[in-house]
């Protein structure tokens, strides 16, 4: 499976089990990028996506076990490391700010290798680096 993934600069990920931060620019990339895929994850993720998007999703709340190989998962508020041996990329949007936390991205990035980098404005960050990784 391929997880997507935001990050503060602190690899910050949840605060008091709430989101740092969400930008409809980052749906919308994640969407295109899926091409037509599926995108797998629970419902807390879903409530990001308006109604004519529903269609592209896969709601489950342990997606993370029953999503396929080669699956696009969004992961907001769980840990990734129990899925390491399932994982084959990691899509990680970058907010290029710092906001407190206690939920922060729990695998070692130096074992993955980044294939692609590119920034582009958001509506509520003005500017968000998408990073592409495979291991």
């Amino acid at each position: 499976m391929i997880a997507a993934i935001c990050l503060d600069d602190h690899l910050g990920m949840l605060f008091n089990g709430r989101r740092l931060s969400q930008d409809r620019c980052v749906r919308s990339d994640l969407l295109t990028h899926l091409q037509g895929h599926k995108l797998w994850l629970n419902t807390y993720s879903a409530r990001q996506f308006c109604d004519s998007e529903q269609e592209n999703l896969c709601i489950a709340e342990d997606f993370l076990g029953k999503a396929p190989d080669g699956a696009y998962c969004f992961v907001e508020n769980q840990a990734l490391a129990p899925y390491f041996d399932r994982l084959e990329g990691l899509i990680i949007y970058r907010w290029n700010r710092v906001y407190p936390s206690d939920m922060r991205f729990d695998l070692d990035l130096s074992e993955w290798k980044l294939i692609e980098q590119e920034e582009f404005p958001g509506h509520s960050h003005e500017k968000i680096t998408k990073e592409r990784y495979i291991r």
